[in-house]
C-alpha cells in the first residue's frame, strides 16, 4: 500500500459503521435469511450462514433475532423473499464501484442505485465492467505493533492465503471466503484479535483520493450505502482524511 494510511482509513470506517448500527442489523437479517434459504438452516453445513451469524453476534444482535431470520429463510416462518442483485459502475476519476443489494422490488432498487450514481458524478455500468478488479476473500487487519513473525506463523498454519505488511505498520491476513471464520477463530485462540475482519471484495489496486475529489467520491459512496436495499459497497477508491 503506497503511502496512505490503511489504519486511519479502517478506523474511520469503523466509526461510520457504529453510527449506522440500526441499518447494519437490517442488512445482517437479510443476509441470514437469504443464506438459510439457499443453503439450509444448519450453519455447520452452510458456510455462508455461519459467516452471517458470526457477523451478527459480533454486532451484538440478539440470538432471537438471528433464529427468527434463519426460520424465515428456511421456510419455518413466513417472510419476504429477497433477490440478490449486483450493480457495477464508476465514480469520480473512473474509480470502480460495485454495489451488492438484496431486494423484494428490483425496479425500486435499480432506480435508487442509478439515481445515487448520477446525482454524485458517477455512472452505472454494465454487468462485469469492474468485477474483475476485485477478489472475493476474507480479510483481517491487525493493529500496528502486532508481532508480525508470530502472527504469520499462526496464520499460515491455519490456512491463510497471504500476509500483507502495510506502510503504516498494520498487517493484513487474507483467507479464502469460506475459510475466514475458522482462520479468524484460530487466530483469536492464539491471542491475535483483528481490529477488523470480514469477507469482502478486495480491490486488486487502489486509487487515492484527496481534496475536493475525495469529498465528491465520499458523497457518492455515502449515497449508495444509504439506499435501503444496498447490502455492501466495494470500491477501488481510498479516501484520505
Amino acid at each position: 500500500m503506497a503511502g496512505h494510511s490503511k489504519w486511519a482509513n479502517i478506523q474511520h470506517r469503523k466509526g461510520k459503521q457504529d453510527a449506522k448500527r440500526g441499518k447494519i442489523f437490517t442488512r445482517l437479517i437479510k443476509e441470514i435469511t437469504v443464506a438459510a434459504r439457499l443453503g439450509g438452516g444448519d450453519p455447520t453445513g452452510n458456510p455462508r450462514l455461519r459467516l452471517a451469524m458470526e457477523k451478527a453476534y459480533e454486532q451484538n444482535m440478539p440470538k432471537d433475532n438471528v433464529e427468527r431470520a434463519i426460520k424465515r429463510g428456511s421456510g419455518e416462518l413466513e417472510g419476504v423473499e429477497y433477490q440478490e442483485l449486483r450493480y457495477e459502475g464508476y465514480g469520480i476519476n473512473g474509480a470502480a464501484v460495485m454495489v451488492d443489494c438484496m431486494t423484494d422490488n428490483k425496479t425500486r432498487t435499480v432506480a435508487d442505485v442509478r439515481h445515487a450514481f448520477t446525482k454524485y458524478g458517477g455512472n452505472l455500468g454494465t454487468d462485469g465492467c469492474v468485477a474483475f478488479m476485485f477478489k472475493h476473500c476474507g480479510q483481517m487487519i491487525f493493529a500496528p505493533g502486532t508481532n508480525e513473525d508470530a502472527l504469520m506463523e499462526v496464520a499460515l498454519n491455519t490456512g491463510a492465503e497471504d500476509i500483507i505488511n502495510n506502510d503504516d505498520g498494520s498487517i493484513e491476513v487474507i483467507t479464502g471466503p469460506y475459510d475466514f471464520v475458522e482462520v479468524k477463530q484460530r487466530l483469536e485462540a492464539a491471542g491475535f484479535k483483528p481490529e477488523m475482519g470480514e469477507v469482502t471484495m478486495k480491490p486488486d489496486s487502489e486509487v487515492i483520493f484527496t481534496g475536493d475529489d475525495a469529498v465528491k467520491m465520499q458523497k457518492l459512496l455515502d449515497a449508495l450505502e444509504d439506499c435501503d436495499d444496498v447490502q455492501e459497497v466495494y470500491t477501488t477508491a481510498v479516501i484520505e482524511e
